[in-house]
């Protein structure tokens, strides 16, 4: 590679870090190209995956300032997921093809700053979605603001109730006063 590619190269992978949400390391070695492609569209528009060269992502990831951690696991044939949208998605996408293909080794990445190893990145993809934790969330919500409604409907038929019952018990005692006012 020139020196002018290899720039060029870094200056995409770093970019590539700044941008991404995440980005998971994989191991790919054995897989074919259609594989690969496979697993490309798998991902979809959330994550892009590129092969890389370990040099100049070590380059990158140092110029992106991203921890040295993810850095460490940069040996051998190397891909990265970039991920731009919801990083559960990804995480599941990349565990699922690798459980059909056990060629794909996933080593660890970044997400968010924070470096993960790859079981932590298996339990990221035992997530639901964003969007069924989000419905999730406003249906707890709703149920305690349901909850919160019927606890403040109660109060006044209860104090209704309880009025109720005090004007009938002092008209019980009214009654029974009246025979023991007119005995004497």
């Amino acid at each position: 590679m020139a020196r002018a590619d290899k720039a060029a190269a870094i200056a995409e992978l770093t970019e590539e870090f700044k941008s991404s949400s995440g980005a998971v390391l994989t191991e790919y070695r054995g897989l074919t190209v259609a594989q690969l492609g496979e697993l490309r569209r798998n991902l979809g528009d959330n994550a892009k995956f590129a092969v890389v060269k370990n040099t100049l992502t070590r380059i990158a990831a140092n110029n992106a300032g991203v921890d040295e951690e993810f850095t460490k696991l940069l040996a051998g044939p190397s891909a990265i997921a970039f991920v731009k949208g919801d990083v559960v998605e990804a995480a599941k996408g990349l565990r699922d093809f690798a459980k059909e293909n056990p060629l794909l080794v996933i080593k660890g990445g970044v997400i968010d700053g924070k470096p993960m190893d790859a079981s932590e990145i298996t339990k990221l993809a035992d997530l639901e979605s964003r969007e069924v934790l989000l419905a999730k969330l406003a249906g707890a919500m709703k149920a305690s603001m349901a909850n919160a409604a019927a606890v403040f409907n109660a109060l006044p038929t209860q104090v209704a109730q309880l009025a109720e019952a005090l004007r009938a018990k002092r008209e019980e005692a009214g009654e029974s006063a009246a025979p023991a006012e007119a005995a004497e």
